[in-house]
């Protein structure tokens, strides 16, 4: 993210003051900022294409060429449609919009602050092997939010660590919905879908692919998996080719619960058909699971013992 296209601190927007940058992509810009009246913190979410846009000395958001001026307003109305989709998707595990408008020649999310860190910076700090206990718990609340995502006819279509908030207690909120589509419009696939390596299934990146909800199933198994591995699994084109990903329930044998490998094989499975169809099968099949306080590792982590006053408290 280029720093001079961010806005500076004490910037005013709408009725929301800048204090800092949080964090940001190719796409956009987070910041931390506070209401001007009230004072409470929020987090605003700004569309700022590096590639398409520049900002000028007024804080407007204007594209670099006549060449990049159709694709910056298409982006614009794309992330008018993620807040629209977002702020319709009310769930205790899916951020929550309080507003959105346009300003600056842009648009603006603003979204609750919620204290916690991110399940990628998480898993990178303790390099995978997070607890069973945690796991357990951030792969049935995450999979209760993309059923309420389904049940409103829509793929979320980019889970992945990096979009994934963990919150005190372990519970996940789910994060940035720009690739979100409406089923109806998006069964097929589209070569302008976002598609993260390692997260996105083989329907996704081909041109037969034919998405549904079990399309975010396996992007959310295989954000599990990585919770483990400690990185991302091999592309799906390439597993598709000659998968030498080996099972979970072998890699990890002894270490977490037979049952629970099963489960994140299963979701991760390369041909959508043998992937569990819907959300509802695979949250029966994980509160069904054996106490998790039944299984004792053959080498102990050490990570739940790490984490239980931060995350479990």
């Amino acid at each position: 993210m280029e720093k001079n296209n961010a806005l500076a601190s004490g910037t005013v927007i709408d009725e929301y003051v800048i204090d800092s940058v949080l964090g940001g992509g190719g796409f956009s810009i987070v910041y931390k900022a506070h209401h001007k009246e009230t004072d409470n913190p929020v987090v605003i979410k700004e569309y700022m294409p590096q590639k398409l846009a520049v900002r000028i000395d007024d804080c407007k958001v204007v594209s670099k060429s006549k060449a990049e001026e159709s694709s910056l307003v298409k982006g614009k109305k794309l992330f008018i449609q993620e807040a629209s989709s977002l702020a319709l998707l009310k769930h205790e595990n899916i951020v929550n919009v309080i507003t959105f408008f346009p300003a600056n020649g842009t648009n603006y999310m603003v979204m609750d602050e919620v204290k916690g860190v991110n399940l990628q910076s998480y898993i990178r700090k303790q390099q995978g092997q997070l607890s069973e206990k945690l796991l357990r718990i951030v792969f049935v609340e995450s999979l209760k939010a993309l059923k309420v995502i389904h049940e409103q006819k829509m793929l979320h279509l980019d889970i992945k660590p990096g979009n994934i908030h963990l919150r005190p207690g372990g519970k996940p909120l789910l994060l940035d919905f720009g690739a979100v589509r409406e089923t109806q419009e998006s069964r097929l696939y589209d070569n302008k879908l976002v598609a993260t390596a390692g997260f996105a299934p083989i329907e996704q990146v081909t041109e037969r692919g034919y998405l549904g909800p079990w399309t975010d199933i396996y992007a959310m198994g295989a954000t599990i998996r990585s919770s483990i591995d400690g990185r991302a699994l091999p592309p799906s084109k390439e597993r598709k080719q000659d998968d030498k990903l080996v099972p979970a329930v072998k890699a990890y044998m002894n270490l977490y619960s037979p049952e629970f490998l099963n489960i994140i094989d299963w979701a991760t499975e390369v041909d959508p058909e043998a992937r569990p169809q819907n959300c509802d099968i695979l949250i029966n099949e994980i509160d069904n699971l054996p106490d998790v306080d039944s299984f004792v590792p053959e080498k102990p982590k050490g990570l739940f013992s790490q984490l239980k006053n931060k995350l479990f408290k």
